[in-house]
Formats: structure tokens, sequence, C-alpha cells
């Protein structure tokens, strides 16, 4: 140490090749019993790294801190594994400067934290509470946060750990009084240790446990001028933590390393340790290394990237590991960065985090896009058995991303712990959760239907009333404009609409408006993570409404869900097989009872949730509206008294029972000549419907917007609504605010948006005649469509979207803030 040196560093938290941690359950995912970290390797980094005193700090073990004992300026240390009594919760313990005697005896005492504690205090070994804010084997309470305020004199800032915990303990420990502690210590009876209990030091430790992150936090104490009195200082509580904590992208490249160098222990090909993945991986997960490349060198990458393609040609890519190696090759050789990384160690650990992330995004959506095009073609040949096949290799994809899935886990866990820690002692508004912030996941929003109209109107409304709800959704594309309703988006200038390119997307032949895109999951779960959102929406259980669900149980983010379409009644009235019916009931059923909430928009869709097996208690009848300013009598043109013109707005599809309303139409027309009928929509019963009605006066305008759909709307007289399979039936409410009356049948949710003989009339479901008669009766009576049309609009106003939005957003905030954790 240099005599005009003002400070000593030391990074007092990390481990070895000798080290058994708590956390085995998550390295055994990734096949790796323990890390492969070599102490005098960790010696050598941590010099680097500027630290003047090294320790090892395993778990209840000093072998790694004793291989480095005969060097200059270290000491043994070990982290010690203990328990409260009452309740099994765990505890790590960091104990500094101890003797192998001292081992010893911790491992006799470590079952109880007050005895292993009171050693300490007796054996004067200076020692402090790691990582005070994380749960390790999750029973942590703030009771127990209560109790170490009183035990412990010292406390980590832990570089592995988020830093809302960090910040959170700094927080608690600057504003700690004597009175605080005091007062904790009689309602615990514990008693405090030394003078000022209530005046608390900090250590710094990188926690490391792959080699990559040594000295990210250190613990500095100015005015030492040698270990023995650093350990001092230490116990006089004049430490201070300084660097940097870690993200889930650095915990995530931290278990793909210690896979790594678990691989490296291993034997492996010749050929692909010349691949140019082999080179990119060693240069972003392997400890150390160094930047400089020779003229030798640059010649056996090239010669070894001439192999590797050789290699990968013959490789079998029924394998999924070869598929991934296949890939990852290619990805390297075409993206200027990481082929880049392959010949040059990046500079900076966060570079590297995020280089590493945006590769293993790359990578898995290459692979996910070979499953799902498999899974296309296997569905399109009614090859069932290779579909399970497919399925079962695609979910080896689950072991390429878990280091990512155990990262946003465990932070989003951590911030929600520190979040109650904050409530608790600092009593006062949680500032990073001011704002309820909804993430509103959707699998359609720019096509022509109710549920992407209720989203985009939802989603508008928010903006207007200032509430904070983003709407996640993939398209094919993430430029441009979406005009389905007749309203302009343009989604890059949308801070609140968040598109996500797909990583492929499923076409079927059978019905073209039906497009499902698969997901980019890393992307989404990053982006939640960043946006810390308070709930997930999920409005559809399609591939988004899978990674809404998987998200919100990987973080913990409680989940709502919408129903909105009969999906089973579509899928008969698509295919007429009953078997892929129940198929889509079973999935229905199993996927609306994962939500906390499902929210219904009538009686009879929530009778037909609950008849899916859904638990009743979880299901909540929320308020629908409809834009009665777009939507009104004084936009439209006069209508012709001449004729009776009926209008149907929806999808053009069988599942609306068209062919009914086509059947009926025929009849009516038999019985009265001056009829037109007005089909605005488009879908896979189009032109059917318009040979059955060819000779009628029929007219087939296509998918309308904006100003054409409310002139479309107020150039009718009755709105002609036969499905039995919506849910709500929003076109029901735009027809009424535009003043004219409906007819719609005894089956779904639309019956519940009119008052039956006032604004509208009810019909049986699928019966032609009744139809029909209904039709002409109302054609023949000019004067009571006119009253009907007032009473319509009339209801309608009650109905405002507004009034209905503000309504259910403050069922979403109630249903999630008194949920019970």
């Amino acid at each position: 140490m240099k005599k005009n040196q003002k400070a000593l560093k030391a990074d007092l938290h990390v481990h070895s090749k000798y080290s058994r941690r708590p956390s085995q359950w998550i390295l055994q995912k990734i096949s790796c019993p323990e890390s492969f970290t070599d102490p005098l390797q960790i010696y050598a980094e941590a010099r680097n790294k500027g630290m003047d005193l090294i320790t090892i700090t395993d778990h209840n073990r000093i072998d790694g801190a004793l291989e480095i004992a005969h060097l200059e300026n270290t000491f043994v240390s070990e982290e010690i594994t203990t328990y409260f009594p009452e309740d099994g919760c765990k505890a790590h313990v960091l104990a500094w400067g101890i003797t192998e005697k001292d081992h010893r005896e911790f491992g006799k005492l470590r079952e109880n934290i007050h005895d292993l504690v009171l050693y300490l205090r007796n054996e004067n070994i200076a020692h402090c509470l790691a990582h005070p804010l994380f749960s390790i084997n999750d029973k942590l309470t703030l009771e127990h946060i209560e109790k170490f305020l009183v035990l412990f004199n010292s406390f980590e800032l832990n570089g592995s750990r988020d830093a809302s915990q960090n910040n959170c303990l700094r927080r608690i420990i600057g504003r700690l009084t004597r009175e605080d502690v005091h007062k904790l210590a009689d309602r615990h009876g514990i008693e405090p240790f030394g003078n000022a209990p209530w005046e608390k030091s900090f250590t710094g430790g990188s926690d490391d446990h792959s080699g990559l992150n040594i000295a990210c936090m250190y613990t500095e104490i100015t005015g030492g001028c040698g270990k023995e009195e650093f350990l001092s200082l230490l116990q006089d509580k004049k430490s201070v933590a300084a660097g940097e904590p870690n993200t889930p992208l650095s915990m995530a490249r931290n278990l793909y390393s210690i896979a790594y160098q678990f691989y490296l222990s291993k034997d492996c090909s010749l050929p692909l340790k010349k691949s140019l993945f082999f080179r990119f991986t060693h240069n972003l997960l392997a400890p150390g290394g160094t930047n400089r490349v020779s003229l030798f060198q640059k010649f056996k990458q090239a010669w070894g990237q001439r192999k590797s393609s050789l290699y990968f040609r013959l490789l079998d890519t029924d394998l999924v590991q070869n598929l991934l190696l296949k890939e990852a090759d290619a990805i390297i050789r075409h993206t200027g960065q990481f082929k880049q990384a392959a010949g040059k160690r990046p500079e900076g650990s966060g570079g590297r985090d995020k280089l590493w992330q945006e590769f293993v995004c790359q990578a898995s959506n290459r692979i996910t896009a070979h499953f799902s095009r498999e899974i296309q073609e296997n569905l399109k040949n009614a090859r069932l058995f290779d579909i399970f096949k497919t399925i079962g290799s695609s979910g080896s994809l689950y072991t390429l991303l878990a280091p990512f899935f155990i990262s946003y886990g465990l932070f989003s866990r951590e911030q929600e712990f520190a979040r109650k820690c904050r409530q608790k002692f600092l009593h006062e508004p949680d500032k990073e959760n001011q704002d309820f912030r909804i993430a509103h996941f959707t699998d359609t929003l720019e096509e022509v239907n109710g549920v992407a109209l209720t989203i985009r109107k939802q989603a508008a409304m928010a903006r207007e009333f200032k509430k904070d709800m983003t709407v996640l959704h993939c398209r094919a594309s993430t430029g441009g404009d979406c005009a389905g309703d007749g309203t302009s988006f343009a989604w890059e200038r949308q801070e609140k609409i968040k598109s996500f390119a797909p990583v492929h997307t499923f076409n079927l032949e059978e019905y073209p408006q039906l497009n499902f895109h698969c997901p980019p999951f890393l992307e989404i779960m990053h982006h939640c993570f960043e946006n810390a959102y308070n709930l997930i929406i999920s409005a559809t259980p399609g591939p988004m409404g899978l990674a809404a669900l998987a998200v919100s149980k990987n973080m913990r983010i409680p989940i709502h869900g919408t129903y909105h379409t009969s999906f089973p009644d579509y899928v008969y009235s698509m295919t007429r097989d009953e078997t892929l019916e129940e198929a889509a009931k079973r999935y229905m059923g199993w996927y609306y009872s994962q939500m906390e909430v499902v929210y219904a928009p009538s009686r009879a869709a929530a009778d037909e949730v609950e008849m899916l097996g859904v638990d009743p208690k979880k299901i909540v009848i929320y308020p629908r509206g409809v834009d009665c300013t777009r939507f009104h009598p004084d936009k439209t043109p006069r209508r012709d008294k001449k004729r009776t013109t009926l209008i149907y707005v929806g999808r053009v599809s069988r599942e609306k029972n068209l062919e009914v309303l086509a059947e009926a139409f025929i009849r009516a027309c038999a019985r009265i000549n001056r009829l037109e009928l007005k089909i605005v929509g488009d879908g896979p019963y189009r032109e059917e419907m318009r040979k059955v009605c060819a000779g009628l006066n029929v007219d087939f305008p296509g998918e309308l917007g904006g100003d054409d759909l409310v002139r479309a709307y107020g150039g009718s007289d009755l709105f002609v609504f036969p499905s039995g399979t919506d849910t709500f039936g929003n076109v029901v409410l735009e027809a009424q605010a535009s003043g004219i009356p409906v007819i719609v049948t005894d089956r779904g949710g639309p019956r519940e948006n009119i008052i039956n003989g006032e604004t509208g009339v009810i019909v049986p479901v699928g019966d032609p005649g009744r139809l029909a008669g209904k039709i002409v009766s109302l054609a023949g009576n000019p004067e009571k469509l006119k009253i009907m049309g007032r009473k319509a609009r009339e209801y309608a106003r009650a109905r405002s979207f507004d009034r209905a939005f503000l309504d259910t957003w403050k069922i979403f905030e109630e249903k999630t803030l008194n949920r019970v954790a």
C-alpha cells in the first residue's frame, strides 16, 4: 500500500469455486451445481480493480479464503447461513478476520441467529448482515427487518441486488433514531449492542459468483494503514460502501457465465471451440480476458470461421442444441457488433451485459420462429404427433432463457419488498409507485372488431384523463398508422402504445382475417421490468395473452383478464368440429382460471366464463360505453322515406349468424318490396352471402371507419344483429347512439344493451322466420321506428364511454390495491 493513499478498499463479499450457495436451485436449472471461479483468479482480479485488501466470503466454508491466505493483504472470512429459530427464516452474516476455530464454532451456532451474533460480539469479530432486504427462502417479513435493526450495527449494500433495495436500506438507516431502536428492542426482546446502536454503518460487497463483477461494490475506510486497523475500523462503524449494484441483465450474464465455466471444465469438440460462437461467448462470459488481438490470432479467427461454417453445415438441425449453435453462429456472423465482440472483448461490464441480452434475444427469437413454422406446417398437414414432438423440443428454449426468467423475477420481487419496507419504516408515499400503471396486453389492435375498438378507445381515454396505461401488442411492422375505426394512430409517436415486432406470424387460410403473432418474450419481459407496472390486463387469450400470463407469474405482477369473445363458439362455427370446440373450452377455462380477476362486459358473458369452470368469485361485470359525441343523429344525412334501410356492422362470418340474416331478408322482401340491406364489414362469408342475396337490394361496402361509418349508421333505419356469440356488442350501442333502433337475439351480451320494446326488440337466435317477421313489422311502421330511435339515443347517452372508462379504472385500482398479498 502506498503511504499517500487516503483510503483502504476491499470487496468483502466475493465467492470462490468452493462456494455452496443457498441459491443452488437456481443453478440446477442450468445444470451447474457450483461456481468455478478460482481463488487465485479472484485475488488477481480484485487487485486489478484497485482493491487494497482481499478476502473471500464463501457460504459456510473457508477453503477459498485459506487458499489465498499466504498472499499479501489478505484475511480469512466467511458468509454464514443462519436462521431465526422461531420460523426458520434464513439470513446471511458476513464475518471477517476469523480463524479456523471460529469457523468450527459457526457450524455449531448458526442454527440460531441470536447465538451466532452473541458469539461474534463476545469474540470481537467484525461482522455485518449481508443483503438485509433479500428474502433467501421466501420467509423474510417486515418483522424480521425490525429485528435486524436491533441485532446488527453494520449492513451490507450488495452488488448483486437491485438498486431499490440498497437505496431503501440507506434511507431506513439514515432516519433511524434512538427512540426507534429502543422501541424495537422492547417489542422483540432483543438487547441492542454497543454505543449509540441507532448509528449504523454500511459495507459494500460484490456477492460475485462468476468472476465477472468482482468489486462492482466494495468497502472503503479512510485513514486505515493495514488489515488490522481496517478490521478495527469496521467494528467502529467507520466504513462506507462504494460502487454500483447489478441489474437483471448483469445477474443473468453471471448465471450464463457460471454455466459457461462449467462447460469449459468439460471436454468439448475441437470444431466447436474454434467456432465464431465460442469466441463471442468466451469474450462476454469468461472472467478476465485480454483485448489485444495479434495478427496470428486474427488469422486463426478467420480460418476458424471457415471451419466453423463447414462444421455447422454438417450439424443435425433436428436437435435443439445444434439448431441453437447454427442460428447463433449465423447471428454473430451477420451482426457487426457481435462479430466485433467475437474478435475483441468489449469494454465495460454494462456494455457486455446489454450485448449479451441482445444476442440472447435474437437467438431465442430465431429459434421460436423456427419452431412456430414447424408447428404451422404440421397443423396444415394434420401431422398431430409431429406437433407434439415440436412443442416438446421447443420447451428446451426455457433452458436458454432461464437465467433471464430468474433475474427479472428475482429483481421484481426485491422491488416489491423494498416498496413494503418504504411504506412501513419511512411512513411516506411510495414515490416510485404513486401512479397506478397498467400494461394492457392484446393480440388485436388494428383489426376491425369490438375488442380492438374498445382498447383503442380506452387508450384515447387514458391519455385524455391522464391515466397511465400502455397497450402492448404485436404487429408485423412497427411503423405506419392504424385507422381501423377511422382514428389514425402514428404508432411511433404514441408513447402509451408499445408495439413489438413478432418473431413469426400464423396465417389461417380458412380465416385470413385472423393472424396470430408470436411475440418476442424476452423483450416484453424487459419492457415490463423497466416500466414497473402495477397491473397487467390481458384482453385476449392468444400469444400476447400467454406472454402476459408468463410475465405476471415470473415477476409477480397481478394479472386481470377481460372476456370479450366466446371463442369456443367461433371455433365450432368455423370448423363444425365438436372436438375442437371442446378443446377450445378447456383452454379458455384454464387460461381465465389463471387470472386474479376476470372482467365480463355483460351478465351473459359472466355466465359463459363461469360455465368454463372459472371461480365465480373472480368474475366482475364491468361497465362498457359508447362514444356519444362521434355517433350522433345530428351528424347523419336525411333518410330516404321511400325505403327502409337495414344495416349490419361487424365481421362477415358464419359465427355471426349472417346466413340467418340472409334468409330472413329474403323472406321479408317477399312480403314488402321497399327494403334494402347494407352489410358493413368483411370476412370469409362475404362472397357467399353476396351470391345468396343476388337479385335483392343488398349493398356490401366493406369495412368502414371514421365519418364513413357514422354516415352508414345515419343513412339507415334499423340495425339488425343476428349474432348469438357476442359477449357485448359495441355496434349495438353505436347504432342506438346514432338514433336508430336495433334487433338482437336472445343469446349473448347484446340483449343486455337495449330496452326491449322501447329501443329495440329481441328475437330467438337462429330463427329466420321470427327475424323476418320483426323486420316487416317495424319497416311497416315508420312512426314507431322514429320514436324508438329517439329513445335509443337517450338510452345510449346514459352509457357514455367517458363515464364507463372512469368507472372501470376505479375498479382496476380497487381490485389491485386491495388484493391479498
